[in-house]
């Protein structure tokens, strides 16, 4: 996506992503409110609402470490694994990207989804992505 580091695409702002600022000064942190937009089960997180903003944290911390570096390629999704670790309940998601490793081609990013505390994430996901 050749755009600003920190322009959300519509998926996520349709969901009410926004950026509320960076973790350690580096890579973007992104939060959404719970809503009628990401609510499945009764006063819960939609696991796709989950999903979302653990994908679009990943692309965020990804794209800014692209600009960083002078390069923009195109972004294509290898394959993303989420891993649900607790139910999000009916408050804030924040959810901030680690480049694991970023290569030529293709590169590896983890990410964490918290509410209260940091120490302890609802879900994680870890993605490889292909840039052309």
């Amino acid at each position: 996506m050749a755009d600003a580091p920190h322009q959300l695409p519509p998926y996520a702002r349709s969901l009410g992503v926004v950026l509320t600022g960076q973790y350690e000064g580096e890579m973007p942190v992104l939060t959404v409110d719970f809503g009628p937009m990401v609510e499945g089960r009764p006063q819960h997180f939609h696991g796709g609402a989950t999903a979302g903003l653990l994908e679009n944290a990943g692309y965020a911390a990804l794209r800014t470490a692209l600009i960083a570096a002078g390069r923009d390629p195109k972004l294509k999704p290898i394959n993303i694994t989420v891993q649900y670790l607790a139910a999000g309940k009916s408050q804030a998601s924040f959810a901030v990207g680690r480049i694991t490793r970023l290569g030529r081609r293709n590169a590896n990013i983890t990410v964490e989804a918290w509410q209260t505390d940091r120490a302890r994430p609802i879900a994680t996901a870890v993605m490889n992505i292909l840039m052309v």
